[in-house]
């Protein structure tokens, strides 16, 4: 079954761009120019992500999604808009955003954040691993009911292990998961991030070399 995008973005030609460069991905898409005719369809259908401007007529899309998420809805969503000052930023995340994307925006970089926000397990607000128990929504791992102490960047690292199932995940997508567009990612970095996961979950992870990495339970 083909993923399904609900796309809000009042800017009509650049709606119609996104449409087609998405359903030419395999996307099913469906559009509104606007958030009530947004909030209209997201309460009749079930999708697997949201794509919404920020800047929009009547509301914003930070209003939208904060309608939303108090109805229930725990779509993964997808900010694309021409801010970029941290309040915005804050605002964004703390109405429920998965990630954030400004404007212009590159379509590739588009399709590496839409795969790595599905391929999330953020809604699962509790996973077991052998001995340890993960929090993914407090990015919190507990051993025996005492909390493990660790970056919230590996346990980042590993939510996007599991929910990758066993299937290799490429160092592209570590950094776009990671790390925000206006921050540098560093390979040394996630090479240490892995290394304090082995120590957790010996013999998991498989390094394929120059590509990115196998998590194996």
């Amino acid at each position: 079954m083909s993923t399904k995008i609900l796309l809000l973005e009042d800017d009509k030609l650049f709606n119609e761009t996104l449409q087609d460069f998405l359903e030419e991905e395999g996307y099913k898409l469906k559009y509104a120019l606007d958030p009530y005719t947004a909030l209209d369809l997201a309460y009749e259908e079930k999708f697997d992500l949201y794509l919404f401007d920020v800047n929009l007529p009547y509301e914003s899309g930070f209003d939208l999604l904060k309608k939303l998420r108090e109805s229930g809805d725990t779509t993964p969503t997808i900010f694309i808009t021409s801010r970029d000052d941290k309040e915005s930023l804050h605002n964004g995340f703390s109405v429920g955003a998965d990630d954030y994307l400004k404007k212009p925006i590159d379509l590739d970089e588009l399709l590496l954040r839409i795969e790595a926000v599905l391929r999330r397990l953020t809604r699962t607000k509790e996973l077991t691993i052998g001995e340890y128990t993960i929090h993914t929504r407090e990015k919190q791992i507990y051993r025996n009911n005492i909390a493990v102490e660790l970056p919230k960047k590996v346990i980042e690292l590993l939510l996007l292990f599991i929910a990758s199932k066993g299937t290799t995940v490429h160092l592209d997508e570590i950094k776009f998961h990671l790390w925000s567009a206006s921050q540098d990612a560093s390979e040394g970095s996630i090479r240490v991030y892995v290394a304090q996961l082995k120590k957790l979950f010996p013999n998991t992870i498989e390094n394929i070399r120059g590509i990115g990495y196998r998590f194996i339970i």
